[in-house]
C-alpha cells in the first residue's frame, strides 16, 4: 500500500515537472522584451551598438530554441527560460551602461565646449594685437569673420546639446575647437614673426 502511495507521489511529481518544463515560457519571453525595450529607448542602440546588437542575438537565439522545443512532442523550455533571463539581466545592464555613456558625453561636450570659449576669447585678444599692415588687415578680418562664425556654432550647440545626439553634438564641438585651435596658432605665428622683424629692425 505505502509503495503504491510513494509511487503515485512519483508519478504526481513527474506529471508536475514535465508540466511546467512544458509551458510556454511567455512571462520571461514579455519580461525580456520589455527590457529590450528599456534598452533602445534609453539610446542602446545608437551608444552601444555592438552591446545592443548582442542582446538582440541573445534574445533570437532564446526564441529559436522555444521553436525547436515547441517541435517537439516532449517539451523543455528549461534552456529557454535560461537564456531569457541572461536577455533580461544583460538589457538591465546594457541600460544602465547607456545611460553612464550619455552622462561621459554630455560631460565631454561641456568641458570641450569651455575649452573653445577661451579659445575664441583668446583670439579675439590676438586679432587686437596682431599687425596692421596693407594686406594684413583683410586677413585680420577674415579671421575675424572665422571667429563670429564659431561663436554662433557654440552658441547653436549650447541650446541644441540637450535634445541633439551627443555623438553628433561632440563632432560639432570637436570641429569648432579644431578651426579654433587653427586660427590661433596662425595669430600667434603672425605676431611672433611681426615681433621678430621689429627686433631684427631695431638691433
Amino acid at each position: 500500500m505505502k509503495n503504491k502511495f510513494y509511487l503515485g507521489l512519483a508519478t504526481l511529481s513527474l506529471v508536475v515537472f514535465f508540466t511546467a518544463c512544458s509551458k510556454l515560457p511567455q512571462t520571461e519571453i514579455d519580461r525580456a522584451n520589455q527590457a529590450i525595450d528599456s534598452a533602445k529607448a534609453a539610446g542602446a542602440e545608437l551608444y552601444l551598438p555592438a552591446e545592443f546588437t548582442n542582446l538582440r542575438d541573445t534574445m533570437k537565439a532564446a526564441m529559436e530554441e522555444i521553436e525547436v522545443q515547441k517541435s517537439k512532442f516532449i517539451k523543455n523550455f528549461g534552456t529557454s527560460k535560461e537564456l531569457l533571463a541572461e536577455v533580461t539581466l544583460y538589457a538591465s545592464e546594457v541600460t544602465m551602461q547607456t545611460e553612464e555613456k550619455k552622462v561621459a558625453l554630455k560631460t565631454e561636450i561641456q568641458t570641450t565646449l569651455n575649452e573653445v570659449k577661451i579659445l575664441l576669447e583668446e583670439n579675439k585678444k590676438l586679432i587686437t594685437e596682431a599687425p596692421k599692415g596693407k594686406e594684413g588687415t583683410s586677413a585680420l578680418v577674415a579671421m575675424k569673420n572665422e571667429i563670429n562664425a564659431l561663436e554662433s556654432n557654440v552658441n547653436e550647440i549650447n541650446a541644441s546639446s540637450d535634445q541633439d545626439n551627443y555623438l553628433t553634438t561632440l563632432n560639432k564641438v570637436k570641429v569648432t575647437k579644431e578651426h579654433a585651435v587653427a586660427i590661433n596658432t596662425e595669430l600667434k605665428d603672425i605676431i611672433a614673426k611681426y615681433q621678430s622683424n621689429v627686433r631684427g629692425r631695431k638691433s
